[in-house]
C-alpha cells in the first residue's frame, strides 16, 4: 500500500513537514529574537513588512486565478476578519500563530483534498485539517514547556487553532464563490 496517492500529495505532506520543522526548531530562538527586535523599536516594523509581502503574494495569485466580483466580495471579507483579529491581538507574537498554522493548516487541507479526489473514502478534509493543525499546535506548546526560555500557554493553542479554523475556512468560502460563479 502507497502511502501517497500521487506525487502532489507526497509534495505537500513534506511541505507541511518542513515548514512544522522550521516552526519547532525555532522555539528556543524566537523569544531571544522577539526581544531583540522590540528593544531595538523593530518588532512592529518587521511584522508589517512581512503582512505586506504576505498579502502582495495573495493579491498576485488571487489576480492570477482572474476573480468574479463573488470572489472578491469573499475575498475583501476574509481579509476584514483577519484584520479585526489582528487589532484584537495585543502582540506581534501573538500575530504570528495566524501566518505559521494558518499555512500549516493550508498545507495540510491541500494534501487531504489531493488524497480525497483519488480516494473517495475521505471524510471531511477541511475538520480533520483543521484538527490535525490544532494537535499539531498543542505538540508546539508541549515543547515549550519543556525549553528554560519559553513557557507553555494554553492560549497560544488557541491561537493556533485560531489560525488553523481561519485559513481553512477562507479557503472553502473562496472555492465556494468561485462554484458559485461558475468559474
Amino acid at each position: 500500500m502507497r502511502p501517497f496517492t500521487s506525487i502532489r500529495e507526497q509534495r505537500l505532506w513534506l511541505s507541511t513537514l518542513a515548514v512544522v520543522a522550521a516552526i519547532y526548531a525555532t522555539l528556543g530562538l524566537t523569544g531571544r529574537l522577539a526581544s531583540t527586535l522590540r528593544e531595538a523599536g523593530l518588532m512592529s516594523a518587521f511584522f508589517a513588512i512581512g503582512m505586506v509581502l504576505t498579502g502582495v503574494a495573495i493579491v498576485v495569485q488571487g489576480l492570477r486565478s482572474r476573480p468574479g466580483s463573488a470572489e472578491i466580495a469573499v475575498a475583501l471579507g476574509v481579509a476584514t476578519v483577519y484584520f479585526m483579529v489582528f487589532v484584537r491581538m495585543s502582540s506581534p507574537e501573538e500575530r504570528t500563530h495566524l501566518i505559521e498554522y494558518g499555512i500549516v493548516a493550508l498545507l495540510i487541507h491541500a494534501a487531504l483534498n489531493e488524497r480525497a479526489t483519488r480516494s473517495p473514502q475521505m471524510p471531511a478534509p477541511a475538520v480533520l485539517a483543521v484538527t490535525i493543525a490544532g494537535v499539531l499546535g498543542v505538540l508546539d506548546e508541549l515543547i515549550q514547556a519543556l525549553l528554560p526560555t519559553r513557557v507553555f500557554d494554553p492560549r497560544d493553542i488557541l491561537f493556533n487553532t485560531l489560525a488553523a479554523i481561519l485559513a481553512v475556512g477562507a479557503i472553502k468560502a473562496l472555492r465556494w464563490a468561485r462554484q458559485r460563479a461558475g468559474n
